[in-house]
């Protein structure tokens, strides 16, 4: 122990704030220069992109955000190879070692020097516009290949000592179509990872190795300890099992795509946490697939720890809970023979992920909750690509596509957030941007009343967008959750899902080219947050609010409430007697039995009619 009673290895506790402020200080620093200087709207705009520091260990220091991995810049360059001024890049999802999940999301990876020996690296990665492939954008929603999905890059040595190495940067701009583009977010990635391994080159000449690395491992250790003394001791002792699903591939007709969390705690194993994703359904045919299953799931480990945060014991202290290397000892994963949904077998298409990747992100809420009595979130809206492209007036081609956020879960102390962006700091491309670079109006952006999931903690709301097209174009949407909803949990009901709507006509959740013409109105309404706790027992006084700030509506207040309103829009009032009246008939109408996890109409359309799946009790 240190000598402020935190795990380490003997390092100076106030040098270790000072390394921990500085590594926090120099991730923001790069990812600030990226949106600074990138020219993409998807990197420059809506901020789909993350930066990360790594030390010579491999191990993830800084818990701001995510961030891809070094394993397989270090798997085939060998640290005593590199040189001061190289930059590394891949972007092949079966060559990253789980760290990327499809081939827009290109990786940049940069050593950090002292005393000519690597001593760390600074990383970022982002989803770019374009790296080829069958459609604008790179994500063919029907690829049934991942030759398909664009150009596959293993780890080179982008920049060798400081020199760009043109021929790659020629061929990867060649197979773009967006090439001006593609090759101004390169060149700020790799400036700014550049700019960020100097100011660490800083740290380790201000300091010394050996005293730096020693607040490395005092970091990485007081991050284990910490999360096993206020989380993981929060989880009783014991096996619990929970599943959900992804709705459709892009190819099959909609089904249910199982991805299921065997989930076993010992709070005395090494490893006190045992995740087995045996009973995940065989890897589909289209491209919802995710490369899990490598470097033990290193990935996978820190991607799903942040759930873990909902235990902290308030709100508080789970904002101030970052989420490093640290996580990854307290967790052991065991992964199904290869063929499944998180295994899939190479050239099987990966780039709808999304689907399975951030699903999973709730099955571990859920089976959490279940171990807890319900002290976890509902479900939380998931990424979603929508946009459209064809030709400007100019005749140049263009292609607009956004991450629109929606409304996260109900929580066990308060409703869910509106219209959040489940990427750390992603936001939608302002409207004023947008009208000014594209051919259509943006008619309204506001909330899509009645999509958070009612609860006695309502799930937030999710967006309603309307582009009205100046010019012919081609609609384009890459979305999970348009048949099932965000589910709610202890006795919460679920969220609405996805929709969008042309001119009235509904679209599927996977679309790469369906026509709209000039004039005609692109409805987007994203997905609403599940709801938390029954919503018979929310108080009418905040349902009453709630129909006055538009979240909704007087209907909705009766039917899922039980909440009779009376006076106009802007001054509702409660009907006490009509209410009390109202909640009584609802409740004489709920089923014998009601299962913890509520997932909406769309679920018994999927599963031949079963209102439920048999995890879903208590």
């Amino acid at each position: 122990m240190s000598a402020d009673g935190r795990p380490g290895s003997g390092a100076d506790p106030v040098l270790v704030e000072i390394v921990e402020g500085t590594l926090a200080s120099v991730e923001r620093e790069v990812e600030t220069a990226i949106a600074r200087t990138a020219r993409s709207p998807m990197i420059r705009d809506a901020h789909d992109f993350r930066a990360g520091i790594h030390d010579v260990r491999l191990r993830k220091l800084t818990g701001r955000s995510y961030s891809a991995l070094v394993q397989p810049v270090v798997r085939d360059f060998p640290v005593e190879e590199m040189n001061p001024g190289d930059v590394f890049f891949h972007n092949d999802v079966y060559l990253s070692e789980g760290g990327i999940g499809h081939l827009p999301d290109l990786c940049v990876t940069v050593p950090v020097f002292h005393d000519g020996a690597v001593v760390a690296f600074v990383q970022a990665f982002g989803h770019h516009d374009d790296i080829g492939g069958a459609v604008p954008g790179s994500m063919p929603s029907h690829a049934r290949s991942v030759f398909e999905e664009g150009l596959m890059v293993p780890p080179i040595r982008l920049w060798d000592a400081g020199v760009p190495n043109r021929a790659a940067l020629t061929i990867m701009t060649r197979n773009s179509r967006m090439p001006d583009s593609l090759a101004g977010d390169l060149d700020a990635e790799c400036s700014a990872c550049l700019m960020g391994a100097r100011r660490l080159g800083e740290l380790f000449a201000r300091y010394g190795r050996a005293a730096v690395e020693a607040c490395f491992d005092a970091i990485v250790a007081r991050t284990t300890e910490t999360f096993r003394r206020e989380l993981l001791d929060r989880i009783p002792e014991g096996t619990y099992v929970w599943e959900d699903y992804a709705e459709h591939d892009g190819v099959d007709e909609p089904r249910l795509h199982t991805q299921r969390i065997t989930l076993t705690v010992d709070h005395c194993a090494p490893a006190p946490l045992l995740i087995d994703f045996t009973g995940t359904s065989p890897q589909a045919k289209g491209p919802i697939n995710h490369a899990g299953d490598y470097a033990d799931g290193v990935f996978l480990k820190k991607w799903l720890a942040p759930i873990l945060r909902n235990l902290a014991e308030t709100p508080e202290r789970m904002a101030e809970l970052d989420v490093n290397e640290g996580v990854v000892p307290l967790v052991e994963m065991r992964f199904p023979a290869k063929g499944t949904l998180l295994t899939p077998v190479f050239p099987a298409p990966t780039n709808a992920r999304t689907f399975v990747i951030l699903r999973l992100l709730g099955v571990l809420a859920g089976v959490l909750a279940k171990a807890t009595g319900g002290r976890m979130p509902a479900d939380q809206e998931t990424i979603r690509y929508t946009g459209v492209h064809g030709d400007d007036v100019d005749g140049r081609p263009y292609l607009m596509r956004e991450v629109l956020g929606g409304g996260s879960g109900g929580r066990w102390y308060a409703d869910g957030e509106d219209t959040i962006h489940v990427v750390p700091d992603s936001r939608n491309i302002p409207v004023e941007f947008a009208e000014s670079r594209w051919p259509f109006r943006v008619e309204r952006l506001g909330l899509a009343v009645d999509s958070g999931g009612p609860g006695l903690h309502r799930g937030g709301l999710g967006y309603d967008k309307r582009l009205r097209m100046l010019r012919d174009a081609s609609f384009m949407s890459v979305a999970d959750r348009s048949i099932l909803s965000c589910w709610g949990v202890n006795g919460g009901g679920a969220g609405r899902p996805f929709l969008v709507e042309i001119e009235g006509r509904r679209m599927e959740g996977l679309v790469d080219d369906s026509p709209v013409r000039a004039g005609e109105v692109i409805r987007v309404r994203t997905t609403g947050g599940g709801g938390w706790g029954s919503p018979l027992d929310r108080d009418p006084a905040l349902v009453a609010a709630d129909v006055r700030d538009g979240k909704v509506s007087a209907e909705g207040a009766r039917d899922d409430y039980g909440v009779v309103l009376y006076g106009p829009p802007d001054d509702v009032r409660v009907d006490t007697e009509a209410t009390a009246l109202r909640r009584a008939e609802l409740r004489a109408l709920r089923p014998a039995v009601v299962p913890f996890f509520d997932r909406g109409p769309g679920f018994p359309s999927l599963s031949g009619g079963l209102p439920y799946a048999e995890v879903d009790l208590i």
